[in-house]
């Protein structure tokens, strides 16, 4: 049977541990993303300047980048799970210190309610740089090799998933509970990432991982091993440069109250519009994996991701711009389960924290910057503009990717995963 089709759609789910991780990477992801849309929606409300929702992704991806190696390092010389549990509890503590703020609205200034929310998202930032690499590090322990590929794609899943269900419920919640109401829910579902932690065992780690070379040394090959595999190399560069040039969701709030005028239920809508996109499409996969002529279906899927932004860029329509968001999460999707499937299958056990690491700074520039990136672009040159000069640039980047990757086009990596069946 080719690899194309898969034999067991659900083989990564019959192990509990694996099942623990995903609903705690569902309710990570919601809560974060609700956060995210929460506080964007404040921000532009007070400010009306969309460099000011820029900065909301500058202030995480700079301390992010600043601490994933080191965090990458940890994860592979210390307890993964021991880890996550801190920078868990540093995120709650943050989350706390952001519904206080709110609750202090009456009696603060606008600005120092701004700072605020920046200070926050830096501390959460600093948190993820330790619980992204222990967290993608430890999920490969708790199935075996043969299902990797599925589990690649059920951890995709999940996280879109809670994708979906985190901004389509913030726009809601920020409606109907307000800004109080919608945190403290928000932490809630952090309360239940902390609980599906318990549920997952210590993971010894790796004999290799335990050496004496210093930090920078481990560091160092880390970060050697990712640019010497080009395959690993491409597929996180490709995902960097079209996300980073590509992506319209941190200006979102510009085009629900001043483009398309549906307000804070209609940003619901278009914030979980990608994510519902990505959800179909990983349903889709599950049954069929993109790894058949793998490196065409990953070029193929971000050129597409292009257009849809593009489309979404033109349109003044809300249901045409929901119909392009949904594309541009359906295209991205393919792209995720191809990339996560290279690295679980081209990493060695012990280097997966600081693959797992540079791979999260690849993925963070890309959303953060690219939020930054956008927040500047819609400021100097129009919101409307500055999506189309990022969808161009995206379509520019893969054609030149395609035109000088083309030995990676007679990849099999159906066949590598099937060689470890």
């Amino acid at each position: 049977m080719s690899f194309f089709q898969n034999k067991d759609a659900y083989s990564a789910l019959k192990f509990p541990e694996f099942r623990a991780f995903m609903v705690g990477n569902t309710l990570f992801t919601m809560a974060l993303l609700m956060q995210e849309v929460i506080v964007s929606y404040e921000i532009y409300k007070i400010t009306h300047n969309p460099l000011a929702l820029g900065l909301i992704g500058l202030a995480e991806v700079i301390p992010y980048i600043s601490l994933a190696l080191f965090g990458g390092h940890y994860a592979d010389n210390r307890d993964k799970r021991k880890i996550m549990q801190i920078s868990l509890s540093v995120i709650i503590f943050s989350s706390f210190l952001l519904l206080y703020s709110s609750l202090q609205l009456d009696s603060q200034s606008p600005d120092f309610h701004i700072y605020t929310i920046y200070f926050v998202i830096f501390l959460i930032g600093l948190s993820k740089g330790f619980f992204s690499p222990a967290a993608s590090s430890l999920n490969p322990f708790l199935v075996p090799k043969e299902v990797f590929a599925n589990a690649a794609t059920w951890n995709s899943s999940f996280w879109q998933l809670g994708a979906i269900l985190g901004p389509g419920m913030a726009g809601f919640l920020y409606a109907y509970l307000g800004l109080a109401g919608s945190l403290e829910t928000v932490i809630v579902f952090l309360f239940g990432v902390m609980i599906c932690l318990f549920f997952i065992k210590k993971r010894p780690v790796p004999p290799k991982a335990v050496s004496h070379e210093s930090i920078w040394q481990s560091l160092r090959e880390g970060i050697v091993y990712v640019f010497k595999t080009k395959i690993i190399l491409y597929a996180i560069s490709l995902d960097l440069f079209s996300v980073l040039f590509g992506g319209v969701i941190a200006i979102l709030p510009i085009f629900a109250e001043d483009i398309l005028k549906v307000g804070a239920e209609g940003l619901g809508i278009l914030r979980a519009a990608p994510s519902i996109g990505a959800l179909i499409s990983m349903a889709f996969m599950i049954y069929f994996p993109p790894l058949e002529k793998a490196w065409r279906n990953l070029l193929i899927a971000i050129a597409g991701f292009g257009i849809a932004t593009m489309v979404f860029g033109i349109s003044t329509n809300f249901w045409i711009s929901v119909v392009a968001l949904f594309f541009t999460g359906a295209f991205d999707s393919v792209s995720v389960v191809i990339r996560q499937t290279v690295l679980r299958f081209y990493t060695p056990d012990e280097m997966r924290g600081r693959v797992s690491s540079v791979n999260g700074i690849f993925v963070s520039s890309s959303n953060e910057l690219g939020a930054f990136e956008s927040g500047v672009m819609a400021k100097m040159m129009g919101t409307v503009p500055s999506v189309l000069v990022g969808a161009t640039a995206t379509l520019v980047i893969v054609s030149l990717v395609a035109l000088n990757s083309k030995d990676l086009l007679k990849l099999k990596v159906a066949k590598k995963v099937e060689s470890e069946d």
